[in-house]
């Protein structure tokens, strides 16, 4: 069977136990501030494990885009060494949500072990004789015992001996130091040659990283809830969590030792090898772990992209630019690729997953050219490092680069320990690994400790998961806390509140989250924000009352939700404005919207003309002059987009959507957030800026309603002030452009006679140079308008001295100024480098610094009264 088809028997077997097939969530979390991407396949239903709310069925299946660079098993550094581990990969589950008022409707132990064995044996025809299964054995430490539930249902399914205990460790699963837990029951494969499981028994190899005796099922049974203090509570609803690697499964039926050689990697292997010349022979030699690694890499990289992710410097961006920079350092020193490669594997890609992600085929070229830009980026810092680490190399006085120096070359320039370590060995010099890993460490502890936060247990005030919000028809309204709690960020103390119903808006859509206050008895407390936790709407206040089982009255800042909506509502016209200008290629990637203007990122491949944004201004202005009604509709979501309403990549969208149209023909929109009546409550539209944000991407900063009206007032108020300051001339253009010409024409004499100056002054300074031991010294205190005069005049010097040392120093504005030009003949004799003077002695000297080239510095400092120390300071070297 190909992996297509067995996703699809996965899928249509549970679909035959009545459980509702469920698409994947994007793999960028947008929504949880524990989690960058999802990395398991319970992500999107970590509400109804929570209770926050009630699953819509108590039966779902799906298989879910899955990202994992760190923790068990999953270093960044070791995908693509192995035959098994990923970064990007399949996670195909089965769940039940177990509700506290009807707990015959979902399934626990009994069912979810049942039907495993009945996938793996009966349907994929797995050896029987091949399987194991582990179960929870107990840990005494935390009084929690072992689970005989899910030993006596293994039983009616295969022999004792092949079912096996372990610890805490490995059979009991958490979603963090806090929250639902529970046992677990993992279902692993043998798949060695008969000939070895004769000499071995398979079950000494269980959980034991052999790479062909792996796990491929985990069923989770979520009973538990942790607290903060470590103890477990029972949970009212039980549940069942499971997952299943599609590469690893596929491996197995397909009868293949590594995920790479099967055909869920095959496709894009075969592309490296014909782009490259090169062969794929399966081995562990660093051409082929690069073979791996691409076929692993681009599916992270082109998956994050499709779903809204761009590489950055910061957060997730950071990492998906991590992954894609490995990448490009393998084909780079293994394949001997030089040039851009990863965007060539895209539509592989693309082509395969169609079927089952199609957001990836549908923005193919856009996605091909952000990977492009950064892989042509890094090349050039790959470059860079390689003439870095030569330059080490080259003056080292040591056979062994530092620590420090290997970091150094990890963070600027992206080369992992490996590379430094390999080119250093090909040159017999060695590398302080110790020292590397220590820095690597303080880095790490630096980043933890700037995201810790400290939250503490809820506080249940009234039992309840409605958390409904009311604030599309109303800003204000009485509620119930159900619960709050604790949370201390760089030790800052703050409140987050739940209410059983809000008028207050939480932060996602790219609208920023609503603030306010609460009244509680006669007092008032600051709301200075509100987010989403994953469905659950949540409070910040810096100060509450000890008890809080009154009724509080919730109040949102009318003024800011007004200005707020004026902009949502001005990004959905200016989205489609774009798009009519531009071409329907253009789609949102982004958005911030908020009381004070709004930002929006689109997909479009060069800079807009004067002209096209003047087009997308009126159009848009044109809208809000005919008044046109914001009609606000909720529809099933498969009926939403027959309709033509526009979804955003990256976007989770439930069965039920809003959809938000502004004239049929025009602009029709999923949208959660709050919108204006009507478009003539904008008022007016105004561009302020359009600019690059990433290769394909391009954003504009706008502004609407009354930040529009006093913008536009300020700018007529400055070209008041700028007309009045020109004598009110009937054509100003013109003035200033005479004023213009008048300006170039005094710089030009001023440069002449500049010139001149600099030329008398370099005839007289050359006659007081001075031989000294091979070489003509000169060091002059000068005088000097700005520092570009004086690397100026050392230049003219450096014209009429044979073989010169020159040292010019000036005080300008009170603060010291040095130039140092050498001869290049002298630095090579007498071992000079001004760059390293300039460091180690001037800028000490001048308390200041600098930096150059061996034969070119200069300098600038605080300390004028330095500047003669300095010259003698040069001259004493010679």
């Amino acid at each position: 069977m190909t992996s297509a088809q067995i996703r699809k028997q996965f899928l249509d077997f549970f679909h035959s136990k009545h459980h509702h097939l469920v698409p994947s969530a994007p793999i960028v979390v947008k929504d949880d501030p524990t989690l960058m991407f999802t990395n398991a396949g319970m992500n999107q239903f970590k509400d109804y494990f929570l209770g926050n709310r009630q699953a819509p069925w108590p039966r779902a299946a799906d298989t879910q885009k899955c990202l994992r660079v760190s923790g068990k098993h999953n270093d960044l550094e070791e995908v693509g060494v192995d035959t098994y581990h990923h970064t990007m990969f399949e996670m195909l589950g089965n769940w039940s949500f177990g509700d506290p008022s009807n707990p015959s409707a979902g399934y626990f132990k009994k069912e979810a072990i049942e039907w495993s064995w009945e996938l793996l044996t009966k349907v994929f025809q797995l050896p029987e004789d091949r399987l194991y299964v582990t179960v929870f054995g107990g840990n005494e430490a935390e009084n929690i015992s072992g689970d005989t539930e899910a030993l006596e249902e293994w039983k009616k399914w295969m022999a004792t001996d092949r079912i096996l205990p372990f610890g805490k460790k490995e059979n009991f699963w958490e979603m963090g130091d806090t929250g639902p837990c529970g046992p677990c029951t993992e279902i692993h494969v043998d798949t060695r040659p008969d000939a070895e499981r004769k000499v071995t028994d398979g079950k000494t190899l269980v959980n034991a990283d052999h790479p062909q005796v792996i796990e491929i099922w985990n069923n989770v049974f979520i009973q538990y809830n942790r607290l903060k203090d470590g103890s477990l509570e029972l949970l009212p609803a039980r549940h069942v969590d499971t997952g299943m690697g599609l590469e690893r499964l596929v491996r197995v039926i397909q009868g293949k030792n590594s995920n790479y050689d099967t055909d869920v990697f095959s496709g894009t292997i075969e592309k490296i090898a014909g782009l490259t010349q090169k062969i794929y022979q399966k081995g562990t030699n660093q051409s082929d772990i690069a073979f791996r690694v691409l076929a692993d890499h681009i599916r992270a990289i082109s998956f994050t992209i499709a779903d809204g992710q761009l590489p950055s410097n910061t957060g997730a961006g950071y990492v998906i630019r991590r992954i894609l920079r490995r990448a490009v350092r393998y084909y780079y020193s293994y394949l001997h690729y030089p040039q851009p490669l990863l965007f060539q594997l895209v539509p592989v890609i693309a082509q395969q997953f169609e079927d089952i992600f199609p957001e990836l085929k549908k923005q193919e070229q856009f996605v091909m050219k952000v990977i492009h830009e950064e892989e042509e980026a890094f090349l050039r810092t790959l470059e860079k490092g390689l003439k870095r680490m030569e330059d080490f190399l080259s003056h080292s006085s040591s056979s062994t680069i530092s620590g420090q120096d290997a970091f150094d070359l990890y963070d600027t320039y992206g080369f992992p320990l490996d590379l430094t370590v390999l080119i250093a060995g090909e040159r017999n010099f060695k590398v302080n690994e110790q020292d590397f890993t220590r820095e690597m460490q303080k880095q790490k502890d630096r980043s933890r400790a700037a995201s810790i936060v400290d939250t503490g247990d809820w506080t249940i005030i009234s039992e309840g998961n409605s958390n409904t919000f009311i604030g599309y028809d109303t800003l204000v309204s009485t509620a119930q806390v159900l619960r709050y709690r604790k949370v201390k960020t760089k030790n800052k103390e703050a409140w987050q509140v739940v209410l059983d119903k809000t008028p207050f808006y939480a932060e996602s859509g790219g609208q920023v989250g609503d603030n306010g206050t609460f009244m509680i008895g006669a007092k008032e407390y600051t709301i200075s924000d509100t987010r989403k936790e994953n469905e659950l709407i949540v409070h910040i206040a810096d100060e509450l009352p000890k008890d809080l089982h009154d009724e509080i009255t919730a109040c949102v800042n009318v003024v800011n939700r007004k200005l707020t909506a004026v902009h949502h509502t001005s990004t959905h016209l200016l989205h489609a404005a774009l798009r009519q200008v531009l071409g329907n290629h253009v789609t949102q990637k982004g958005s911030l919207v908020n009381a004070r203007n709004l930002r929006f990122d689109f997909s479009h491949f060069s800079k807009l003309s004067e002209e096209e944004i003047r087009q997308v201004e009126m159009i848009i202005n044109d809208k809000i002059r005919q008044n046109i009604q914001v009609n606000t509709q909720y529809l099933p979501r498969d009926e939403a987009m027959k309709t033509g309403a526009m979804a955003l990549f990256g976007e989770k969208y439930g069965e039920t959507v809003r959809v938000i149209t502004i004239d049929p023909e025009f602009s029709k929109e999923l949208c959660g957030g709050t919108h204006v009546g009507s478009t003539g409550e904008l008022g007016y539209f105004r561009i302020l800026t359009e600019s690059a944000v990433a290769a394909g991407v391009r954003r504009i900063e706008a502004i609407g309603g009354v930040p529009a009206e006093q913008y536009a007032r300020e700018q007529g108020q400055l070209l008041h002030s700028i007309k009045e300051l020109l004598k009110n001339p009937t054509d100003i253009s013109k003035s200033i452009l005479t004023m213009r010409d008048e300006n170039e024409m005094l710089k030009k004499s001023l440069e002449k006679f500049e010139g001149q100056q600099l030329r008398a002054s370099a005839d007289r300074l050359s006659q007081k140079a001075q031989p000294l031991n091979g070489c003509n010294f000169l060091g002059e205190l000068v005088e000097a308008t700005h520092a570009e005069a004086l690397k100026k005049l050392a230049f003219e010097l450096k014209h009429r001295i044979a073989q010169p040392v020159i040292v010019l120093a000036a005080a300008i504005e009170g603060k010291a100024h040095v130039v140092l030009l050498f001869d290049e003949e002298i630095v090579k004799q007498k071992h000079l480098d001004a760059a390293a003077l300039v460091k180690q002695k001037i800028g000490p000297l001048i308390r200041g610094g600098g930096g150059g080239q061996k034969n070119l510095a200069t300098a600038g400092g605080q300390d004028a009264t330095a500047l003669h120390l300095v010259i003698e300071t040069v001259k004493s070297l010679l």
